[in-house]
């Protein structure tokens, strides 16, 4: 009996097939994140108890303070937790890196809240000028100051981790890449434990100034001063992850680099090409070439071989219509 199958044969599509998880992560920088965050925790819940068993608003203030940082960097910890767990799932075509990315957006969209209420706080006081327990007030900078230290000195050693756990020959390694790509969720992280060591360096210096020189009024001008400092880095680091999350990489030098290569024998032009970040230091690419005389894809796959950063690579070759090879 004749087989009714329209495909009666068997290919093998292994040499087409590859994983598209292409970040490995950042193991070392989300057991760090996890630290930070238990040392953040902790320290906010003995500010707030000591505050309540002392009446120090100072000490209350700070730890409820710190608990808008913890709740950033619980967010950057379950962005960690979430690309990792999802990182072979096959419904996210490009892999879960980008999770690490909307967590640092969210990170920079709390830090701009903070620095927004610092500077309404700051602004009542200096409307209308209140006690100051100032020496209560300068413990819970120093200790805030302390910790957050700690904290950054964490963080900095979770630096990056190269790899991407990716090995196909789209387009394989050279050396003229960007392996300097950085961790953003990480970064986000960071930027809020020195934004709030940069408050209590600002607040230790206002606070002395109002110890010694009675000026209560550098207590809150100081924190204008800073919530300024803490929204520009805010506003920095939501362009950057947005940037991604939009995948505007068009003006990336590797854009650039994939048309030259592929237009180097002087015949071969791209007419479309879409360029995007896949993870801290890798990229896709899809790119339409007209030629009159196209070669084989593999010849224009070569031409891109000295990119190592370009993981995945789609090439449609089309012949110039109404043209005839001589």
């Amino acid at each position: 009996m004749a087989s009714t199958d329209p495909h009666p044969h068997t290919h093998d599509l292994s040499p087409w097939q590859h994983s598209h998880q292409f970040d490995a992560g950042n193991r070392r920088g989300e057991t760090r994140t996890r630290w930070v965050l238990v040392i953040t925790l902790v320290t906010m819940v003995a500010e707030i108890g000591a505050g309540w068993w002392t009446g120090s608003m100072a000490l209350l203030a700070d730890g409820w303070h710190m608990g808008t940082h913890a709740l950033a960097l619980g967010v950057a910890a379950a962005a960690y937790a979430l690309a990792r767990r999802h990182a072979a799932d096959a419904r996210f075509t490009f892999g879960t890196w980008k999770i690490e990315v909307l967590g640092s957006f969210a990170s920079a969209l709390v830090l701009g809240l903070v620095a927004i209420g610092i500077v309404m706080e700051s602004g009542l006081r200096l409307w209308r000028a209140e006690p100051i327990a100032i020496q209560t007030a300068l413990l819970v900078a120093v200790i805030g100051l302390a910790v957050n230290l700690a904290s950054a000195l964490l963080l900095q050693g979770g630096g990056h981790e190269h790899g991407h756990g990716h090995d196909h020959d789209h387009a394989h390694h050279g050396h003229d890449h960007a392996h300097h790509g950085h961790d953003m969720n990480l970064r986000a992280a960071y930027v809020h434990v020195l934004a709030d060591a940069l408050t209590s360096v600002l607040a230790i210096a206002a606070l002395t100034g109002a110890l010694w020189l009675g000026w209560w009024w550098l207590d809150p001008l100081v924190g204008v001063l800073g919530a300024v400092v803490i929204g520009v880095w805010s506003v920095g680091l939501m362009r950057e992850s947005a940037a991604v999350l939009l995948d505007r990489e068009m003006d990336h030098p590797l854009a650039h680099r994939i048309r030259e290569d592929i237009e180097s024998d002087g015949d071969a032009k791209v007419a479309d090409l879409h360029v995007w970040r896949v993870g801290r230091a890798q990229f896709a690419a899809i790119a339409c070439v007209v030629a009159d005389v196209p070669l084989a894809p593999a010849v224009y796959r070569a031409r891109l071989a000295r990119h190592e950063e370009l993981v995945h690579l789609s090439l449609e070759v089309n012949r110039c219509p109404g043209e005839r090879p001589g």
